[in-house]
């Protein structure tokens, strides 16, 4: 591949998790990752102390409505202007954000049409982050390397997770939301000079067909793609029907089941850890073993010993049996997220990365959170038990679709 100045490409076949320029890739998305959970942190604090339950939601909610609305045209943007670029604005306007909101608190107690302010700005940004983080990897590293480097990506949201809650918590207890934001905007700081060291491939001029066309045409050409491929199509099918059927269980279900069996908080803590530590070995299995043969069967058969274990979640009579179940779902889910982003790289044409990035983002991130409230008010009519059940056949559902139309996917060599 032709490459512009000095950036050139790492080594073909150089293993991934000893390519220092992936490492450091790797690096400043970790640390991006970690200071986007504890700005969330310090956001939902922040609402919490400047105003009432509904103001709170109003200021939360203010940042989910951009990032979706705006998550395709972030693709589009992530093409046409290259995903490195994209990246290294769209982290330097969060730092300046979340630096400027921990000044002004410094200076006065958060009103809560400045807190929505932020949340927009940020939602907004975010919607631009998302895609191009995304497509960076096929221009980092050899194809072959592309499962393993989404293992160690996947690896990094897990760690951040663990990690951002008592950062931002001890931010917080010590100097309030200010000092949250402030955290926040010094770790997305530390990613950019990371980021600048990142050498990326430049597409050829035959990979960069139709980026200059208008917008909306492009963002359409990018939805046709996606329809017309033999793989892409069915795999965002199985991405989203799986993602729909977990994520209302797994994240309102998994509140509403502990309440119910009086496991509290403690109880309920043990069980998101059981998804994280699931989904963490999963990512991590991914990352050491590389290429995985029939990549796409094994996404496939995996959801479905998936879904199983979610429906017995909710069936289970003990807590330690609940942390089981959540770890084999995190499991055994994980590797099905893992191979299916590390297959939607190796398919997809440069030029289309990130707008099939975007697609995939808005999928995994936009479309579900939108199902929370449904599972809430299907609880409270029948149950957490039958929720958790259907949740579990949707998911299923989704691997028996990839067993029909993906069994033959395979990785790059």
């Amino acid at each position: 591949m032709t490459v512009t100045g000095t950036r050139t490409a790492p080594a073909p076949g150089k293993p991934a998790h000893r390519d220092g320029n992936v490492l450091r890739w790797l690096a400043a998305y970790t640390a991006s990752m970690i200071g986007d959970s504890v700005y969330f942190a310090a956001l939902s604090w922040a609402a919490a102390r400047g105003g009432n339950a509904t103001q709170t939601g109003l200021v939360l909610a203010a940042g989910a409505v951009p990032r979706a609305a705006l998550m395709l045209g972030g693709g589009v943007v992530a093409d046409r202007f290259g995903p490195r670029r994209v990246v290294l604005g769209s982290d330097a306007a969060r730092c300046v954000v979340t630096l400027a909101l921990a000044a002004v608190l410094l200076a006065s107690t958060p009103a809560v049409w400045l807190l929505v302010v932020a949340a927009l700005l940020f939602g907004v940004v975010d919607a631009l982050f998302l895609p191009s983080v995304g497509a960076l990897p096929p221009r980092l590293t050899a194809p072959g390397e592309l499962a393993r480097v989404q293992g160690m990506k996947v690896l990094a949201q897990r760690v951040a997770t663990v990690t951002a809650a008592p950062a931002g918590g001890v931010a917080v207890a010590l100097g309030g939301p200010a000092a949250g934001f402030a955290v926040a905007g010094l770790l997305f700081a530390l990613s950019l000079p990371l980021l600048l060291a990142v050498r990326v491939r430049e597409l050829p001029a035959d990979d960069r067909a139709g980026t200059a066309e208008p917008a909306g045409r492009q963002l359409i050409g990018g939805l046709r793609y996606v329809r017309g491929h033999k793989v892409l199509a069915p795999l965002m099918v199985v991405v989203a029907v799986t993602e729909m059927g977990f994520a209302g269980p797994g994240n309102v279900g998994i509140v509403l089941l502990a309440d119910e069996r009086g496991w509290g908080a403690t109880g309920m803590g043990w069980i998101v850890s059981g998804f994280g530590a699931g989904a963490g070995l999963a990512a991590l299995g991914v990352a050491v073993r590389g290429r995985v043969r029939r990549a796409g069967a094994v996404l496939s058969w995996t959801a479905l010993p998936g879904a199983a274990a979610l429906a017995a979640l909710a069936l289970v009579p003990s807590v330690a049996g609940a942390v089981l179940a959540a770890l084999l779902v995190g499991l055994l889910l994980g590797v099905g997220g893992a191979l299916g982003g590390a297959l939607l790289q190796t398919v997809t044409e440069p030029a289309y990365l990130g707008r099939v990035t975007s697609v995939a983002s808005l999928l995994t991130l936009g479309v579900p959170p939108l199902c929370y409230p449904l599972t809430g008010v299907a609880i409270g009519l029948w149950g957490v038990g039958p929720v958790f059940v259907a949740g579990a056949v949707v998911t299923g559902a989704g691997g028996l679709v990839g067993l029909r139309w993906l069994r033959g996917a395979e990785l790059a060599r």
